[in-house]
């Protein structure tokens, strides 16, 4: 048997991991170069292949029919939406993730991105490096309101975090809140259009599908306050970018701090990112040693039931 693995986080955590496959006589072809495989790299590798652990790699028709020996494909990670799975349901294929290994590192840097803009952290240390010693004025977190829409594993976390911080909490989500965890986590239901108006910092945690896309848009934005900022960890596509780009020029809202684009990296000469009070890091949020060390672990635990035990396809 044969698996192929494309994040680059194996080459660097996964020792023991690899270890594991080798121990139960299956060959894995990994990703050694630092950088992300091509389309055509990928599926010359996997043609093969009884299995396959990917990162952000697009799995879709062609390259299901392409490869007819696939048993299971993990993703490393939860966001599934570059994966065809309902055609990889039509062919037997179990889909995996690793629910909860960066968990705490999304909400971690979720809270960075906060800070960030809150004490002008980025503009500030810029000003220095380029000989500027200027003193510009932040705000405190205490006192704040976040809010945050999609309560799941990493909006949990993040809830607990800022708690300490004296912060108020807004939730939202499409699925029924268990009050034992709103209990726990501190936190106040609200409606949609109450998470918009009320939040100092509106963090979003939904997955990319069609119900959430632009979820965040011109309507959403304008309810929100002028001095809001918007943090997305989630999809670039739950925000429609020029609706934002037309929030930030025009001072609908103060700020955005970003994980994520909808196209990533983003073509030169994206706009948004010339704006000072737009913010992006390299979709790097669930990325630490930890959260990779974790990761790495859980996908092949899960590769290597599918492959050597079987099981049900979910």
């Amino acid at each position: 048997m044969k698996v192929v693995i494309t994040p680059r986080g194996f080459a660097n955590y996964g020792e023991k991991a690899l270890k594991q496959f080798d121990a139960n006589g299956i060959d894995v072809d990994f990703n050694q170069t630092g950088l992300p495989y091509s389309a055509d790299v990928l599926l010359e590798k996997s043609k093969d292949a009884d299995g396959l652990i990917v990162g952000v790699d697009t799995i879709d028709k062609d390259f299901l029919d392409a490869c007819p020996n696939l048993k299971v494909i993990c993703k490393f990670g939860v966001g599934t939406d570059n994966i065809d799975l309902e055609y990889a349901a039509e062919k037997n294929i179990f889909i995996g993730k690793t629910l909860g290994t960066n968990t705490n590192a999304v909400a971690e840097h979720v809270l960075s991105l906060m800070f960030m803009d809150a004490k002008n952290l980025f503009s500030s240390a810029k000003q220095v490096k380029e000989g500027n010693w200027i003193k510009e004025t932040g705000r405190e977190l205490k006192g704040k309101t976040l809010g945050i829409i999609g309560f799941g594993a990493i909006g949990q976390r993040l809830a607990k975090q800022v708690s300490g911080l004296g912060m108020e909490v807004l939730v939202y989500d499409v699925i029924e809140i268990d009050k034992k965890i709103k209990e726990e986590s501190k936190v106040k239901e609200v409606s949609y259009d109450e998470i918009l108006q009320d939040s100092d910092y509106l963090s979003l945690h939904v997955p990319l599908n069609s119900s959430t896309k632009n979820l965040i848009s011109g309507y959403e934005l304008k309810k929100m306050k002028s001095t809001a900022c918007l943090v997305n960890s989630a999809r670039g596509g739950v925000v429609n970018e020029e609706a934002l780009l037309n929030a930030l020029k025009n001072g609908i809202i103060r700020s955005a701090m970003f994980d994520v684009f909808s196209q990533e990296p983003p073509v030169e000469n994206i706009e948004l990112l010339k704006l000072d009070q737009f913010i992006l890091t390299p979709h790097t949020a669930s990325r630490t040693e930890e959260s990779e060390q974790r990761t790495c672990h859980l996908a092949t635990s899960i590769v290597m039931e599918k492959l050597l035990v079987g099981g049900d396809k979910k």
